[in-house]
């Protein structure tokens, strides 16, 4: 009897042991970033791509990520590598350039911000052109857009234009490009605790419902969603995204 209690308190410390220290030696995910140009608008788009492990799904799910304005490619990376380690194939784009104009600030925003988000859809149909030739295999029928602030208000756009594209989209606080009334793709959306969205962007209650649309109230603030928030805050951000993703 103390043999066999003795082998079996082996093997459980020994899985146990293997369990932690493969959970220790797992390193965050680093992206892989360029510069790519669209030769037909003259456009330089830079981009950073996260590619899940060999041990993850062979065929990825590909998920869009624009930043809030004037986010670079390289931000956001604590909801790009999260979703990375779980077998999803991530691309940041940079969709702001140096050199372009300020977005425009004050009223009517909606008319004067338009021609900007139109350049960002551009680019993801840009990058995700890019993508099929380099990852012919991820599953692009059930492509996954999020965005924060105006890279939320881009993904409005986008799933507004091309609804058939999409499967999923993440707002994280767009206020400026309303939520298109449409039952597919799947509307998500996490709301910053101290900024308004503009009249009509929210759906109403009874939209919300009739549209099968998810909208959480969190308690950060709209710019600490760019990565500036408590670890405990992005920690929720990522739990609501992935969540969500799993429905």
């Amino acid at each position: 009897m103390y043999f066999k209690f003795t082998i079996l308190f082996l093997l459980i410390f020994t899985a146990g042991s293997t369990t932690f220290a493969q959970k220790t030696s797992i390193k965050p995910i680093e992206p892989d970033t360029s510069t790519l140009t669209d030769a037909k608008r003259n456009r330089l788009v830079p981009i950073a791509i996260y590619v899940p492990g060999i041990e993850t799904q062979k065929k990825p799910i590909p998920v869009i990520l624009s930043p809030g304005y004037p986010g670079k490619n390289i931000h956001y990376r604590y909801i790009a590598q999260n979703l990375a380690e779980k077998g999803y194939l991530v691309v940041t784009i940079q969709h702001d350039l140096p050199s372009d104009s300020p977005i425009p600030t004050g009223e009517n925003l909606y008319q004067r911000r338009l021609p900007f988000w139109e350049t960002g859809v551009a680019n993801i149909l840009f990058v995700i052109e890019k993508l099929k030739k380099k990852y012919p295999n991820a599953e692009y029928r059930h492509l996954v857009l999020i965005g924060h602030s105006n890279g939320g208000d881009i993904s409005m756009l986008m799933t507004s234009k091309y609804p058939d594209m999409v499967s999923k989209v993440i707002s994280l606080d767009n206020r400026r490009a309303p939520f298109p009334r449409i039952k597919s793709p799947r509307l998500y959306s996490i709301r910053s605790k101290d900024q308004i969205a503009d009249p009509g962007v929210i759906p109403s209650t009874a939209e919300i419902k009739k549209y099968a649309m998810t909208i959480v109230k969190t308690e950060t603030n709209h710019d600490d969603m760019g990565g500036a928030a408590t670890k405990a805050q992005l920690d929720e951000i990522n739990s609501l995204i992935e969540s969500f993703l799993h429905k």
